[in-house]
């Protein structure tokens, strides 16, 4: 027992270290770029905390509340809690690893090929709710097999709460959820049906998701209208066109791929899974209702490493501990897709440089970390070129969040009004009282503005030091427009967007 309770100690230490490394890596390269539009928005939630948001549930804005309070508007302090759920999330899969029987060697493969896989590499690289969804995911699988070894239902209490907690941080959580109920209705797990413990999670899970959902209820449900416009833009546009593709080449490295086909076989067809077949079913329903849903690849990342935790296990019984020459290729192989993935889903590349050519060509987030700065300090132009007495009149209207969350992080500074938009929650939160007599305008088009106010003129040109073409400088002009020609809260009613 002694022995037993020292392995699985150093085992631990292992995982806990390999985490550890890989956090101090993305610490020192997270400095890199800039932020990412889909940052600053959070971050400018972050200040307005409430238990719900348009574009998400509450986790993600708390979390950067909590960045905010212990480092300030860094870059680096803002992704600190995002690399760190991605690095617990690779400890947990060398746990799932070792509760199915892997030895140390399982356990590392498994931690490893969870960390390179390349949504996690980008996850651990930039503040989104993906990373947090990411690592509930996988602590849901780590609980439920807990649960299976022990047989003991009381686990039930945790998997219901990490559940709520994950409604709380993306809804997409709801297809897993639908897995895990399939899966225990349709194995020997539908004895847990008759414990009070089941019933209990799912009160808990319940009871924390119920504060969100009050709020939409209070809001009308507008996330809901949200999702229907962005899932429709999203099928219009074809990115859910490439779902399957994507589950070989975001969800997981491809040089892991062996490693999840092997932990699908062993949960469903394998003598040794059978106590865990209901993990079949927590992975195959969420990857065909997304599938029928037209779901983007990337919504079934987080159900991969109880996979690559299986097939770590079956590939040291088979490889690892057969073949010196395999399991030599085995680490070779990880170590190049590591690299590989990393050059491209991390913040690595000097920009401008070949490198950097084709890593964003392929991960375009990158290109939307480059030039918020510059379109502050030109908007700050903008703004001190008028008249002294105009100023306290003049608001700042943006087209989309990335636009509004940089002027009110780099604004201040500067003397900026807070800026308001027509997007998401900034459109919730309104124009002001009172509301500005003249707008400074980014992120719009001529047209639309020409159709609210009597004059718009193109006073500025929003440009980045690198050149590099991104969303801003495809609707590059700023404009200054006078006289609305509704009352705001006719103008307000109709340019609510969602992005």
């Amino acid at each position: 027992m002694q022995n037993s309770y020292s392995t699985r100690r150093k085992d631990l230490t292992i995982l806990a270290s390999l985490s550890l490394c890989r956090l101090l890596v993305h610490l020192m390269i997270n400095r890199q770029y800039g932020f990412h539009r889909d940052e600053l928005a959070v971050i400018d939630d972050a200040r307005h905390l409430a238990w719900g948001y348009v574009a998400y549930p509450p986790i993600t804005p708390f979390f950067g509340r909590l960045s905010l309070i212990l480092f300030g508007p860094s870059l680096v302090g803002a992704r600190f809690f995002a690399t760190l759920a991605q690095c617990i999330a690779m400890v947990l899969a060398g746990l799932i690893a070792r509760e199915l029987g892997g030895k140390r060697s399982a356990q590392v493969l498994a931690a490893l090929a969870t960390a390179i896989a390349p949504v996690s590499l980008a996850g651990a690289s930039l503040f989104q709710y993906v990373s947090f969804d990411y690592l509930w995911w996988v602590l849901i699988a780590y609980l439920v097999v807990r649960m299976l070894n022990s047989g003991d239902a009381r686990w039930w209490l945790g998997i219901g709460a990490t559940i709520g907690i994950g409604m709380l941080t993306k809804y997409t959580i709801g297809f897993y959820v639908t897995g895990l109920v399939i899966g225990v209705l349709a194995t020997t797990n539908r004895r847990y049906l008759a414990s009070r413990w089941l019933w209990f999670g799912a009160f808990l899970s319940i009871l924390i998701f119920l504060p969100n959902l009050y709020w939409q209820y209070q809001h009308n449900f507008i996330s809901l209208d949200f999702l229907r416009s962005i899932h429709e833009r999203d099928v219009a546009i074809g990115r859910s066109d490439g779902y399957l593709l994507d589950q070989i080449v975001t969800c997981i490295n491809i040089f892991t791929l062996p490693l999840a086909i092997a932990g699908l076989y062993f949960y469903a067809v394998s003598p040794a899974g059978q106590k865990y077949r209901m993990l079949t079913f927590m992975f195959v329903v969420p990857l065909l209702l997304f599938l029928i849903a037209k779901g983007r690849g990337y919504y079934m990342t987080p159900a991969y490493p109880m996979l690559l935790a299986a097939g770590a296990v079956w590939w040291e019984s088979r490889i690892l501990l057969v073949s010196r020459s395999l399991r030599w290729a085995t680490w070779i192989a990880v170590c190049i897709g590591g690299l590989s993935a990393g050059l491209i889903a991390t913040p690595v590349a000097p920009i401008n440089s070949r490198l950097w050519k084709i890593s964003s060509r392929i991960n375009e987030d990158l290109k939307e970390e480059i030039g918020w700065p510059e379109l502050v300090n030109t908007v700050a132009q903008v703004y001190y070129a008028l008249p002294v007495d105009e100023r306290a009149k003049t608001g700042i209207l943006t087209g989309n969040y990335g636009e509004a969350g940089a002027i009110n992080l780099y604004g201040p500074s500067q003397g900026l009004p807070v800026a308001i938009s027509v997007v998401n929650s900034y459109w919730l939160r309104g124009y002001g009282d009172p509301p500005p007599e003249k707008v400074i305008v980014l992120g719009l088009s001529r047209k639309m503005l020409e159709r609210h106010f009597e004059s718009c003129d193109a006073v500025a040109t929003v440009t980045n030091s690198y050149r590099i073409t991104n969303e801003e400088t495809e609707h590059k002009d700023v404009f200054l427009c006078r006289n609305l020609r509704e009352p705001w809260p006719e103008f307000w009613k109709q340019v609510r967007s969602f992005g």
